[in-house]
């Protein structure tokens, strides 16, 4: 049966836990939680959309180990359900660390001086644990299936989650009270693209083909995802448990051109990444992508001033 939200002005008693005498307090609404309002303010102030991208992208990939699995997809029957809720925990961390925040008692971050929790979930819901009761959450939920994600931040009094408790006392919320009296930190928001999961079984049996050297499925990889970027961490998992995988995605790219006629650019060289961006592709600092004839078109001059403030004598190809 559907939870209704109590309103604010509500009695609400956090349950019992050791160490801890519960007292009742009156429930206070969005607008009047003063907390509540400093904390959201000093979130919103960030880049928040990028930040808490990189975090969840970073903590999915830090779960598939690609470089060493082969794995690049949560759904995958080769990652048990124990790996995939190992996100949020995963997760925590980096958020941490992309808002330059430190764990610290007696949640697991203070905000202007104001003790926050973390919780994140791939589900549809977050368990929240005694100790987090009547207390201010972020709340970040991962959509694995359309690759995306969204946050909220609220206080989660007791009378705002659900009767029925897990066997650790954990609660879930109640979906009135989620939508009546949380704050948005960011809408639904796509993760980074993972190409490999663009290519048919049939293309993957031949880029993850056995006892084939890495040259040669680095070169069908490309071939497959013409004009498309592929991220370095994608090149490291189709040549997973092999040493260094960069050199021999370099050593592709003459067999793509005079296999497939594709030019392929490399994020790391400056003068790709100039090329790259000519063509419209952002390839950041190590992302790839193989051009076809007809996106190609004739390079654009460089100027003395693009390469003064490009240029980086630590990026092999520099300059040239």
């Amino acid at each position: 049966m559907r939870k209704t939200a109590a309103l604010p002005g509500s009695l609400c008693l956090p349950d019992e836990r050791r160490g801890r005498t519960s007292a009742p307090h009156v429930v206070h609404g969005v607008d009047d939680d003063t907390e509540l309002q400093k904390v959201w303010s000093w979130l919103v102030a960030r880049p928040l959309t990028v930040q808490l991208t990189r975090a969840v992208d970073d903590a999915v990939k830090y779960v598939l180990d690609g470089a060493r699995t082969g794995r690049f997809d949560l759904l995958s029957p080769e990652v048990d359900s124990d790996e995939r809720a190992s996100v949020g925990t995963k997760l925590q961390y980096r958020v941490l660390n992309e808002l330059g925040l430190y764990k610290e008692p007696p949640l697991d971050t203070l905000i202007l001086g104001i003790p926050v929790e973390l919780k994140a979930t791939i589900r549809s819901n977050w368990m929240i644990p005694t100790e987090g009761q009547c207390e201010i959450s972020v709340l970040i939920q991962v959509d694995v299936a359309r690759r995306r994600h969204r946050a909220f931040l609220m206080r989660v009094h007791r009378v705002w989650l659900n009767d029925g408790a897990n066997k650790d006392g954990k609660r879930g919320i109640a979906a009135d009270a989620l939508a009546q009296f949380s704050l948005p930190l960011i809408d639904w928001t796509s993760l980074p693209a993972e190409p490999l999961i663009q290519l048919t079984a049939a293309q993957l049996a031949v880029v993850f083909a056995p006892r084939v050297g890495q040259t040669s499925r680095l070169a069908s990889l490309f071939g497959f995802l013409p004009d498309t970027v592929i991220p370095r961490s994608s090149i490291e998992t189709v040549c997973f448990g092999n040493k260094d995988p960069m050199r021999r995605a370099r050593q592709a790219k003459d067999a793509v051109l005079a296999a497939s006629g594709l030019e392929v650019l490399v994020g790391t060289w400056l003068t790709d990444r100039l090329r790259a961006k000519e063509l419209g592709f952002d390839l950041g600092d190590d992302a790839w992508v193989a051009v076809s004839p007809a996106k190609a078109h004739d390079r654009v001059d460089v100027t003395p001033a693009q390469l003064e403030i490009e240029w980086d004598p630590q990026i092999p190809g520099a300059g040239s």
